[in-house]
This record gives C-alpha cells, structure tokens and sequence, in this order.
C-alpha cells in the first residue's frame, strides 16, 4: 500500500493549476463518482486522492453516521458489503442479517478492512475486472478528514477541487434518533461552506429532506435534488423552488433510438428553463448498456443532451473527453 500512497501524491503534480476563487458552474463539469472508483475500492482515501489527481471539477462524499455520531464516507447504511465486518464482528449484524454504519463507534470502524464493492450472500465481486477484492489495505475515514486532504492538496497544488457530499438515508437516520443532515452541515460550515459560491454541493434524493435543508435550516449551499423514476421528472417547478440542480439517472434523458440515433425527452431542456443545472448519474466504461463505447455515451450526453456535467466511476476518460 505504501507503493501505491507514494505513486498516486506523485500523480498529483503532473497538472498543476492557478488557485480559483469560486465554484466553476459555466463550465461542463466531471464529478468523481465514489473517487477513481473504477481503479480503487470505492470511497477510500485513495480512491480520493486518485481522483484529484485526474483533475476532476468535483469529489463525491456519500454520508452516514457512526454509532457516536461522526459522518462516515460510505455508500450506503451497510458496511458487509464494502468491509470485512462480517468476519470481524460476526455477532454484530442485526436481524435482516446486515451490518449497519450506525451500530459502530468510529474507532471500531476504523479497524475494518475497507475492500472492493461485492455480494455480501455469494462473496462476489460486482465489478470483476477492477481491482482485485481483499487486497491492500483500505479504511474507512470521516467526512472532515476527507475534506482535510482534499483542502490541503488544493494549497499544495494550487488547484480548486470541489466536494460534492451527499445525505444518505435520512429517514433512516432520523428514526434511529440521529441528526445526520444538521451534523453534516456544521462539519460544512466549519471548514467554509456555506453559499453558494463555494465550491461545494450538497445532494439528496429525499426531496422532503433537501427542501428542509433550504427552508427550514435556511442553508445557502447549492443544492442538487437526486432523482431515479419517470414520476420525478414531472416535479422539476417545485424542485426549483429550493434547489439549484438536478442529478437525474441517466435513463431519464433517454427516449427512443431513431435511425440509430439517440433522441432524448424534454428533461433537460424542462430543467434549464427553470434555471436548473443537470448532473446525472452514473457513467461506467464497463457498463455501456445501449452504448457502443464510452466515448460515443459521452458524447451523446455532454454534447448532444448537453448535460451540465457528470457522475462518472472513470474520471480520467471524461476529463479527457472534454478536453478534446
């Protein structure tokens, strides 16, 4: 693991930039999806740092909370998996046989292996030809060290690299007594976001959620409101009311193939009149779906849907594109 620490800061100086003062919104943009996460297990440290490296606009951070209250940087409310909890605490799991974030303090957390994404039922990898599961030796880490890295790799390097955390479960974490969305915004506000202008933005598919974030705890971050089904689509006015974005799936900008043509519903065009930037999600180079190659899905969405910018597991290969 030490080989790969010291090759990845040493990726980190191929490109310096000068400093930007502000977020970069006129711009199509690239989010890094997870991290690098199609070369580094998700959400790991490293994962990150790979990213900045790439030279993306923006960092994802998916966010839930620790049995003793710290924002952890995980996909999702389980740890079986993306960890090896199952063998590390075996008596831990709760009824529905998962483990979950919240039943563990951050030290305990902190002695987990973190490895590439898999069945937690068949022990299989879901992305095969990634980097290998169980190897090296990855862990989970909270929101404001992340932040701390990705703060102070901008000083060293000169460049302005966004994060882009995203509220995870909030029913979840509000049934459970913890106050996930009001703790993730003071550890924001702490290191210097709090408008709009900063290079910052917030994310969340409860759309009851994102609007208190706006109305009720007058949060002045951008806002992007995450949205999966057709019924969603139909929701952009009242969206607009409080947030500044939408990440839509991907398939929702899609509609029909005409003399092999990709033609597109009114999504994008529905959010753009209303002021709303569009983000969606999530482009894989080994998962082209309906797509030929990569750079054909690219070009189809960033260029001919003109999409706002993207989530995407490949972010080398999307920076790329844009700059050619």
């Amino acid at each position: 693991m030490k080989s790969i620490s010291v090759f990845l800061i040493g990726l980190l100086f191929f490109s310096c930039e000068k400093p930007k003062n502000k977020m970069k919104m006129n711009k199509k943009i690239v989010i890094a999806h997870r991290g690098a996460s199609a070369y580094l297990p998700e959400h790991s440290m490293e994962s990150k740092v790979m990213a900045f490296a790439m030279n993306v606009d923006f960092i994802e951070q998916d966010l839930v909370l620790s049995k003793d209250n710290v924002p952890i940087v995980i996909h999702d409310i389980y740890l079986d998996d993306v960890t090896d909890v199952a063998t590390k605490f075996p008596d831990r799991k709760r009824k529905d046989d998962r483990f979950y974030v919240i039943d563990f303090t951050f030290k305990e957390l902190k002695t987990l292996q973190v490895s590439e994404r898999f069945n937690p039922k068949t022990r299989q990898q879901v992305y095969k030809n990634r980097y290998p599961k169980g190897k090296g030796n990855f862990k989970l880490h909270s929101l404001q060290e992340e932040i701390e890295i990705i703060q102070g790799l901008n000083k060293s390097t000169g460049k302005n690299i966004g994060i882009y955390p995203e509220i995870k479960a909030p029913v979840f974490h509000q049934k459970e007594g913890k106050q996930l969305t009001e703790i993730v915004l003071k550890v924001l506000s702490d290191y210097g976001y709090i408008t709009k202008k900063d290079n910052c933005i917030l994310q969340c598919f409860d759309a009851t959620e994102l609007e208190r974030i706006r109305v009720d705890l007058k949060s002045e971050l951008f806002l992007v409101q995450l949205i999966e089904f057709p019924e969603d689509t139909k929701k952009l006015k009242h969206f607009s009311t409080y947030a500044n974005g939408i990440g839509p799936w991907y398939k929702l900008i899609l509609s029909e193939i005409i003399d092999e043509k990709h033609t597109f519903t009114s999504l994008v065009s529905d959010a753009h009149q209303l002021g709303l930037k569009v983000h969606p999600y999530t482009f894989r180079a080994d998962q082209l779906a309906e797509f030929s190659t990569f750079k054909e899905m690219m070009q189809t969405f960033l260029i001919e849907a003109n999409v706002d910018g993207v989530f995407t597991d490949f972010p080398d290969i999307v920076v790329n594109f844009l700059r050619e």
